[in-house]
């Protein structure tokens, strides 16, 4: 623990560019800070509370790896206590032989707990500084990225259902020492922080230091990296999405005759924006190129794959497509009514009533493909082999095997999302009741 004198912050002036940062947090129903314990969290929490009186929360992750674990969440529970302001404790555990590191696992849980608990509409307060965003860029640098990577990190953007802001980017790690200081904050320090065995606290004490030391402006150098690389960025996706516009159909298929045209740098941003904007990692491929042409130049019934984290880029015929990894599907059909709806892997089902003639609801049978099945697509025309009809509907292959069907008292009545008899669908289904499918396309 480290302690500047007093519980509570001696009385002075709170300094009003620090006020001016906070004062631009986004509009919110509810703000959280993430509360670590350590000098940034402590003092942004305080100065939040200054902003914002008893309209904030703290929540606090104890990833239970430090012995003082225990002492520094007890910390946290007495300045909320002090300072009247709901605390949250979510104790996570870390597993560090998933082959992600101990860093970069502690991360990935911090965060999942942060979106779980962030609601539509609420603010997450975190304490990274301009000391933090030099290590990230370097750190970034260092792992091979591109200029969305050398972007650093946003002052805000999306986090699960709510959003994280930063207020406290344009300030250095000294700046922040010196308030905290002035007020006599205490803080409980994390011991693992001198550690050098983990890379981030290496480029803190072992590179960062003696180059700020050579150059003492290296944070406002970076700095101007990092809004360089943004801007470029920013131009590489308004491009992607004038390009997307122009070669996607509805589904996200990117259609193959304008892809073909692109520069290989044109074809990778579109990829690239195409993926980060499902939430999905960019594969790390060395020859994208020799990879690209492969999937370009296959024949039309071949099927040339290139496989992401959670998802494949595929093509059939004269398209190219994001095809998430499948989803779970149930081991037994489903039955659908009015008051029960089907999830079915990537598909939501619905039974409404249509006006107020609806009568009593049907129950509708929802299982997946056996072979064999027929289908009838015209009200009165002849039955189909379902096998044929995809085929000539050209569903992709990977699409046709998982595809859930409805059946009312044995009869076929709707193939997923692509086709529903007129006893459920349209402006008037003969049936009174309409069939109502949702998809996720990611």
């Amino acid at each position: 623990m480290t302690p500047g004198g007093k519980n509570r912050p001696v009385d002075a002036v709170w300094p009003p560019e620090l006020l001016a940062a906070l004062s631009v947090t986004p509009s919110a129903s509810k703000v959280w800070v993430a509360f670590s314990g350590g000098l940034d969290s402590t003092l942004l929490l305080y100065a939040a509370h200054q902003c914002f009186g008893g309209h904030i929360a703290a929540i606090h992750i104890n990833h239970q790896l430090q012995p003082n674990a225990g002492e520094c969440e007890a910390h946290c529970r007495a300045v909320c206590h002090e300072l009247g302001v709901e605390l949250v404790v979510e104790a996570v555990a870390v597993n560090s032989n998933n082959g992600a590191g101990l860093e970069e696992s502690a991360r990935n849980e911090r965060y999942q707990a942060f979106e779980r608990r962030l609601r539509s509409g609420e603010v997450l307060l975190m304490a990274h500084h301009n000391d933090d965003q030099a290590e990230t860029v370097l750190f970034r640098l260092i792992r091979g990225t591109g200029v969305a990577g050398l972007a650093g990190m946003p002052v805000q953007r999306p986090l699960g259902k709510g959003v994280l802001f930063r207020p406290l980017l344009a300030f250095d790690r000294e700046q922040l020492t010196r308030w905290a200081n002035r007020f006599a904050l205490k803080w409980a320090d994390d011991p693992s922080n001198d550690n050098e065995r983990f890379d981030r606290n290496f480029l803190r004490h072992t590179i960062l230091k003696p180059l700020k030391l050579r150059w003492p402006t290296l944070l406002q150098r970076v700095n101007h990296t990092v809004e360089a690389c943004r801007e470029a960025d920013q131009l590489a996706d308004q491009l992607a999405q004038i390009q997307y516009a122009s070669c996607a159909d509805a589904s996200g298929a990117i259609g193959l005759m304008r892809f073909r045209n692109m520069t290989l740098a044109e074809q990778k941003n579109l990829l690239h924006w195409a993926i980060r904007k499902r939430g999905w990692p960019f594969p790390s491929i060395k020859q994208w190129g020799e990879a690209l042409a492969q999937l370009i130049s296959a024949r039309a019934d071949g099927a040339p794959e290139i496989q992401g984290d959670g998802f494949t880029i595929r093509r059939y015929r004269d398209a190219i497509y994001l095809v998430a990894d499948p989803k779970l599907v149930p081991a037994s059909p489903r039955v659908l009514s009015a008051s029960s709806s089907v999830e079915w892997g990537l598909y939501r089902f619905y039974l409404e009533a249509a006006g107020t003639a609806g009568g009593v609801a049907p129950e509708i049978e929802v299982r997946a493909r056996a072979g064999g099945e027929r289908i009838r697509p015209e009200r009165n025309g002849p039955s189909r082999l379902l096998k044929i009809w995809l085929q000539e509907t050209a569903v992709p292959p990977w699409q046709r095997q998982g595809l859930p069907l409805l059946w009312e008292a044995g009869e076929l009545v709707g193939v997923a999302d692509l086709w529903i008899s007129p006893r459920f669908s349209g402006a008037g289904p003969e049936s009174g009741w309409r069939i109502l499918t949702e998809r996720d396309f990611n």
